[in-house]
């Protein structure tokens, strides 16, 4: 399965994909495209950012 650490921290912050997705500017089914495959750093560094500022709020 890839990227693992994303899910994982998806999982732990108790979100949905789709919360991910908008606050990413994309749609839930473009975000699940992109999680099928293993991203790179910069996306993967995006990805859990975007997982912090939801956090915050």
């Amino acid at each position: 399965m890839a990227n693992i650490k994303i899910r994982d921290a998806i999982k732990k912050a108790r979100l949905f994909h789709y919360e991910i997705a908008d606050e990413l500017g994309m749609s839930e089914s473009a975000f699940s495209k992109l999680m099928r495959t293993e991203l790179t750093p910069e996306k993967k560094e995006k990805i859990l950012q975007a997982i912090n500022k939801i956090q915050e709020v």
